[in-house]
């Protein structure tokens, strides 16, 4: 399974994000450019844009914190995140 902005890697999925921080609500908007563009609250400082990022991927996908890395991306706003033992997205997402 893949899309532009997603695709499997073995037993995980690989997101492909473009991370808008200090937005208004948290929430996935439009794909450009084989990324898909996700708007969280947080500021990016000391860590905090990544860790709301964890948390609300966490929420959203129903899958625990521990399964969820950001591989690529750490201090920049594109990031390849990875999802453990994930193989399919909601629906919704897709």
């Amino acid at each position: 399974m893949s899309s532009s902005w997603y695709r499997t890697d073995g037993e995980d999925l690989l997101l492909f994000i473009r991370v808008q921080p200090r937005s208004s609500k948290d929430g996935f908007a439009e794909v450009m450019e084989n990324v898909r563009k996700l708007r969280i609250k947080a500021a990016p400082v000391d860590g905090k844009a990544n860790n709301h990022l964890i948390r609300y991927l966490s929420k959203r996908l129903g899958i625990p914190k521990s399964r969820i890395q950001v591989e690529t991306g750490h201090t920049s706003r594109n990031k390849r995140i990875r999802l453990k033992g994930l193989h399919k997205l909601p629906d919704d997402l897709d």
